[in-house]
């Protein structure tokens, strides 16, 4: 009789546990194309559709031209919360992007994305035509 009261604590537990999740409202941004040295901040953000707080643990990008920055409170449920990622435009080409979120939610790591193309502005292109006359 223990073992059963103990193993029905054990999954109540559990499931409490597990009853937060995300829902972005888009889990990929995509920049399209964009100037050189632009501005390079966007926002994912995500609604706790579940019954307890959410709480972001930590952020990772796959590599240090892309910061992303988590909400530093809890997420109650029913609420809206933010992820900041800004993005270093100064390199030039395609770029293509993923953030990880550690957190409590039922699935304990999610991945976002973002991706764009960086171009070369035109007053650059045409300082560097002027400079090789």
């Amino acid at each position: 009789m223990k073992i059963i009261f103990s193993l029905f604590a054990f999954l109540f537990i559990s499931i409490a546990i597990h009853s937060q999740e995300f829902k972005f409202e888009a889990e990929t941004i995509d920049y399209g194309k964009i100037s050189q040295n632009s501005n390079g901040e966007k926002v994912f953000v995500f609604t706790n559709v579940g019954t307890q707080p959410l709480i972001i643990e930590n952020i990772q990008s796959s590599c240090g031209c892309t910061v992303p920055k988590k909400p530093e409170k809890p997420i109650m449920p029913g609420e809206k919360g933010e992820i900041k990622v800004s993005y270093d435009t100064k390199r030039l080409g395609g770029f293509s992007k993923q953030i990880t979120i550690f957190s409590n939610a039922k699935e304990p790591r999610k991945i976002i994305r973002i991706k764009g193309i960086v171009e070369q502005t035109a007053s650059l292109e045409k300082e560097k035509s002027l400079l090789s006359n």
